[in-house]
């Protein structure tokens, strides 16, 4: 069974989505995303695709997509809000940018921060049930992973370019052996207690 079209079709809806939340670098990404009655196919939620498709449907939705907005929070503001409610600074921020006033958004998850007086739903595992949530998902990650290609080149012992700043043992190894950079959130637990005992 494929993605929903619409929650309420009679409303312009804004699918809002981020990635990033769970990593000890680099910001967290959030998209907003009004399809419209634009469609496009093969949508879905983005961690079920790989990097080409997610690509490729990137390009799709920018191009077709009534309108789309997408922010970031850096490792700083993360570590200053926390990471929930850098989240949701990161969907008001794109919301933000929209061109298109929704006036439904629909929120990936269980929790969101109102925005202006804009009715809200909260739909956990929503980028697996609606098109404009599945939408936001893939600008989100797509984005991100263009940022955290960008600072691997900065900083390449942590391999941001496979591990996109998640928690790996690959990358926690390289945290113990070379320490945190100025990406990493310092508000994060960045070693386990099996690392961190020689240093």
């Amino acid at each position: 069974m494929g993605l929903k079209r619409f929650y309420n079709k009679g409303k312009i809806e804004a699918g809002c989505d981020e990635a990033g939340r769970g990593c000890l670098a680099g910001p967290v990404f959030a998209a907003a995303v009004i399809l419209g009655n634009n469609q496009i196919k093969n949508l879905d939620d983005s961690k079920k695709l790989n990097a080409k498709q997610r690509e490729y449907l990137r390009l799709e939705i920018e191009e077709k997509a009534s309108s789309f907005g997408v922010a970031m929070l850096s490792n700083t503001e993360i570590d200053k809000h926390n990471i929930l409610r850098a989240s949701f600074m990161a969907m008001h921020a794109a919301l933000d940018k929209l061109h298109v006033e929704p006036e439904l958004l629909l929120i990936d998850g269980n929790r969101f921060i109102a925005y202006k007086k804009i009715q809200h739903e909260c739909i956990v595992k929503g980028d697996g049930k609606y098109q404009s949530i599945a939408a936001a998902s893939i600008l989100a990650k797509t984005y991100r992973d263009a940022y955290m290609h960008q600072i691997h080149e900065e900083f390449p012992n942590y391999k941001w370019d496979k591990n996109m700043g998640y928690p790996t043992i690959a990358h926690r190894q390289a945290i113990a052996e070379f320490g945190a950079t100025k990406y990493h959130r310092m508000s994060f637990t960045l070693l386990n207690e099996q690392l961190s005992l020689g240093i």
